[in-house]
């Protein structure tokens, strides 16, 4: 009987994911965070929520650039550069399969889950991107002694944060009334954790920044591995705020808008 040969079939190779291209002017920053919140509204993905939140944030400081608010127009849009890169080259390697900072990990985990409200998924992207992201970027556009002449223009960013949170923060209360048991049964707690993560964001950042700044190698990623885990904690008590939080939460939570689209628009 005559034999039948067998030959290997053609494999298809899978497809390649392109490696993260870092954006390089503000222009650039804001249309690839159009790009995320566009995909973000496609796919109903909660993490459109911190995305929309940051695009005002960078659109906001792009207009103090050109009215000349800051010392160093030209240092700040590298510095606003920089700080967005870290976002999006975290979000990049988690829809790659790859492992970005624990913080960022946390945030993007719950962000492909219903149970957190959409202040907590705020609040977990403002820590990810302020405890670590903005004294990594300070410390990276301005290594060493050159940190200190940046002091202004960082604390003048942090103020662009405060006060376009706290607007978000007003417009969640108004579109969801429900928000208002948080602080009833709370005893304002969703505040302390906003006050944390936001109004004491100029001593967290800068003290990162200042850490980093005259490190370099194994020593500066020891401190980063030592800051992000620090960063982590707090995701994973923004994520899980106690039995009488999280009770209160679920009933915002039972509540509050459905539609993720919509939240984005509103947030915008």
């Amino acid at each position: 009987m005559a034999s039948t040969l067998a030959f290997p079939q053609p494999v298809t190779p899978a497809p390649r994911l392109e490696s993260f291209r870092p954006a390089e002017t503000i222009n650039e920053v804001i249309d690839r965070l159009d790009a995320v919140i566009a995909r973000a509204r496609r796919d109903q993905h909660r993490g459109g929520y911190f995305a929309v939140l940051y695009r005002n944030v960078t659109a906001r400081v792009k207009d103090g650039i050109r009215r000349g608010e800051f010392e160093d127009g030209a240092r700040m849009e590298r510095l606003d550069v920089v700080f967005a890169n870290r976002y999006l080259e975290a979000l990049h390697q988690f829809r790659a399969g790859d492992s970005p900072s624990k913080c960022w990990q946390a945030s993007f985990e719950a962000a492909g889950t219903w149970r957190p409200i959409v202040l907590q998924h705020l609040l977990l992207g403002i820590n990810a991107h302020i405890n670590l992201d903005l004294g990594v970027a300070a410390a990276a556009v301005c290594p060493r002694d050159a940190l200190g002449g940046l002091r202004k223009d960082f604390d003048a960013i942090n103020m662009v944060l405060c006060v376009m949170l706290d607007e978000v923060q007003d417009r969640l209360a108004r579109v969801w009334p429900m928000m208002t048991l948080l602080d009833r049964i709370g005893c304002r707690t969703d505040e302390a954790v906003m006050n944390f993560a936001i109004m004491r964001s100029r001593e967290v950042a800068w003290a990162v920044a200042t850490a980093l700044a005259p490190l370099e190698g194994e020593e500066a990623s020891r401190e980063l591995a030592r800051i992000d885990g620090r960063a982590a904690l707090l995701a994973r008590f923004i994520r899980c705020p106690g039995l009488t939080m999280s009770a209160a939460a679920l009933l915002v939570r039972a509540t509050e808008l459905r539609q993720v689209p919509k939240i984005i628009d509103v947030l915008g």
